[in-house]
């Protein structure tokens, strides 16, 4: 089951990660003249902007990788300086997964997770991914595509959701 949870998990990152791959594509033609002030774009002045969103997305999938590998975490730069990084930064998050062999895979050690001023906390590996990866990678992926939308990206559902589409069916009528 733990390399099964693996596969899946590869999967659904990569996926995701290419859904943020395709936002970042549909807003660089949206912003052509000044493409790279969306990386300066935030929802709220206390939150992180659209190229930290980018960063934090990520760095979930990231960390679970070397996770996996035995190595220690290592969170990207927060700081975006162009799309061009921005897309690098997703690549090289995937080519990071694909080098998961599932054997690799520790779910059921403690992992330790540090969480600034002193503060952290252990959950097993199947607690670190459903409790602290997945909300994380979800929420930086959302923020990313809120960013977006409230910048009048034509974005909507079916870009959030395009990892659906090759079992998306048609009725024959």
């Amino acid at each position: 089951m733990e390399n099964q949870k693996i596969k899946v998990l590869q999967n659904i990152f990569s996926s995701r990660l290419d859904t943020l791959s395709h936002l970042l594509t549909v807003a660089e033609s949206h912003f052509r003249d000044d493409v790279e002030a969306i990386l300066h774009r935030r929802i709220a002045p206390d939150m992180f902007p659209f190229g930290t969103q980018i960063v934090f997305t990520c760095n979930q999938p990231r960390n679970f990788a070397l996770w996996c590998l035995g190595q220690s975490a290592s969170n990207l730069p927060p700081d975006v300086a162009s799309l061009d990084e921005a897309r690098s930064h997703i690549s090289s998050t995937q080519e990071l997964l694909t080098s998961i062999d599932v054997t690799d895979a520790t779910l059921p050690e403690i992992k330790r997770i540090e969480l600034g001023q002193g503060l952290y906390v252990e959950l097993s590996g199947f607690s670190y991914v459903d409790d602290f990866l997945m909300p994380n990678f979800y929420f930086h992926l959302t923020t990313a595509y809120d960013i977006l939308r409230m910048a009048e990206v034509p974005i909507g559902k079916r870009d959030f959701m395009m990892h659906l589409l090759p079992f998306v069916k048609q009725d024959d009528a």
